[in-house]
């Protein structure tokens, strides 16, 4: 036990504000397995695809294992790079339409690397108030000065470049898929203010990629290129670490200026070689995230299909907004005892008084999986009067 009686305190207050978070322990990922004699629909999954447990990953995961071994063993500017990792980033420059990529051992590095290396002291970054920790956290350790603006608010944008005194360069950076409410970005509106402000613009499609715009992300539903489009190989690739891409010379900026690159252990050959096997299936069967959206929008219409539980959405992410932390976890409890996980998401992951259980949909799921879920969130959600 701690000798800090502050570390102790601490702890007790997260817990009275139901704050406090513990580790679950399960026996495998993926969208369905079972724990002793019940089985569980988890929908707290991100493997968007069903691809972390595919056979051809696993195949692709050993056979680099086999020829690469387990680690990177250091940083890829010490000891150079695997050949998994160049066959991967030449793959993912080509998946997502740019000139060159960079990966790293994870989508958080990934933005850490963007934000910290292309900000400008003397510019401005403009960061939507919904982004992720890690674009937060990339724009506190730019040391560039950062305006937020509100969410998915073009015209608040729009006046803050206006009047901005910065002289030096200036970046746009946004979520495409935000995660925890499950819209999208005003990603064409974006890029025409970028252009009009001669601002760069950093997307990170980590939730989009793979199931939007034929499994190649929103940015290209949409019809834009990012200067810099940032992503994930952990949830609809099924394998481990992040990505940046862009053009060639941001992208070797990045090599040459990310603390979070050049002082870290690469990424895992493993990793490498199974994300790389991911995009060729991705490539391969681009109608799998259209798929996805179907048995969202099934599920989203079962569980309103008496009353509206559910938010509005496109997606396959889809919040039920209780509010109070205490209700969004007894929730939460209730429907593990009925074999569903779906966490409860408390602050600050999101704003004060917006708790919430957030499911995201997989292709794990079968229709039926959906059907029985639906019954079940309705029976608990109408026994608990939470929405009342």
């Amino acid at each position: 036990m701690t000798k800090h009686h502050s570390i102790k305190n601490e702890l007790a207050n997260l817990a009275d504000e139901s704050l406090h978070r513990e580790l679950r322990e399960l026996p495998q990922t993926g969208g369905k397995f079972r724990i002793g004699e019940l089985e569980f629909l988890n929908f707290s999954s991100n493997d968007y695809l069903d691809l972390a447990n595919d056979k051809r990953l696993k195949r692709a995961a050993i056979e680099t294992i086999e020829q690469m071994g387990c680690g990177a063993t250091s940083s890829r500017l010490m000891t150079g790079h695997t050949t998994a990792h160049a066959n991967l980033e030449e793959a993912l420059a080509g998946f997502t339409g740019m000139e060159d990529s960079l990966v790293f051992p994870s989508g958080y590095q990934a933005n850490l690397s963007v934000m910290t290396s292309l900000a400008d002291p003397n510019g401005m970054i403009f960061s939507d108030e919904l982004n992720h920790a890690s674009i937060v956290d990339g724009c506190r350790l730019s040391k560039s000065p950062t305006q937020v603006f509100r969410h998915n608010d073009m015209d608040d944008l729009e006046y803050q470049l206006q009047n901005t005194t910065a002289l030096g360069r200036q970046l746009i950076v946004t979520d495409s898929l935000f995660s925890m409410d499950g819209d999208a970005a005003c990603l064409r509106e974006l890029a025409q203010i970028a252009q009009k402000y001669n601002a760069l613009l950093i997307v990170d499609e980590a939730h989009a990629m793979g199931v939007f715009g034929n499994g190649h992300g929103l940015c290209k539903a949409n019809g834009i290129i990012p200067d810099v489009l940032v992503g994930t190989l952990t949830k609809s690739f099924g394998s481990g670490g992040g990505f940046a891409a862009g053009d060639s010379e941001c992208i070797e900026l990045i090599l040459n200026k990310a603390r979070s690159f050049i002082f870290s252990t690469g990424l895992a050959p493993v990793c490498a070689g199974s994300a790389l096997e991911a995009i060729g299936i991705i490539a391969a069967h681009p109608e799998m995230g259209a798929c996805l959206l179907e048995k969202a929008a099934l599920f989203r219409r079962l569980v309103n299909d008496a009353e509206k539980i559910m938010e509005d959405g496109d997606s396959q992410i889809l919040p039920i907004i209780i509010g109070s932390n205490d209700e969004t976890m007894k929730l939460s409890a209730r429907l593990f005892e009925r074999g569903i996980i779906v966490s409860g998401i408390r602050p600050p992951t999101v704003p004060e008084g917006s708790s919430r259980l957030r499911f995201s949909i997989t292709l794990a799921h079968t229709n039926d999986d959906l059907h029985d879920a639906a019954s079940i969130v309705k029976a608990v959600v109408s026994d608990s009067n939470i929405l009342k």
